[in-house]
């Protein structure tokens, strides 16, 4: 039996649909201030893929934390499109580390590494939905598929 995909793809033509940022382009194209200037929102063609929720991928590499990372990603590699979402979350390194990842506008996952032995393990195995804050009040934001509670928003 084929295992399912570790994606799935999404609609992006709905009216409404947004990427990127929570503030909407038109809140800030009248700004005044030095930071809010045009040259600094970006180039319009992002090299950002639209269109596929990796989720599946994300929720698979958390339940096979203590397992052999080779193992992992030979069961994980040939259920994607491209492997590079694996590593959004995974470092190899030392130097790339995170507690958290933020893998969409509202959503985190805990960072996951390979440690010494060649086991996934993460980041930091203490961090909760309870320790984490909304960058904003306008989405609902979530770690490891756990809602978090809303608070005053952290400062940029």
């Amino acid at each position: 039996m084929k295992k399912p995909l570790l994606y799935r793809s999404v609609n992006t033509r709905t009216h409404g649909v947004r990427h990127g940022s929570c503030r909407a382009y038109r809140h800030e194209r009248h700004t005044k201030s030095e930071k809010d200037t045009l040259s600094n929102h970006g180039s319009m063609h992002s090299n950002q893929r639209h269109g596929f929720d990796y989720t599946p991928l994300f929720r698979f590499l958390l339940s096979k934390v203590g397992r052999p990372w080779d193992q992992v990603f030979s069961e994980a590699n040939p259920r994607l499109d491209r492997s590079e979402p694996v590593f959004w979350m995974v470092a190899l390194h030392e130097s790339d580390k995170k507690e958290s990842v933020r893998t969409d506008e509202s959503t985190y996952y805990s960072g996951l590494w390979v440690d010494e032995a060649g086991l996934l393990q993460k980041v930091n195995p203490q961090l909760t939905h309870e320790q984490m804050k909304p960058f904003c009040n306008c989405c609902t934001h979530t770690f490891n598929g756990v809602v978090f509670p809303q608070g005053p928003p952290l400062k940029r």
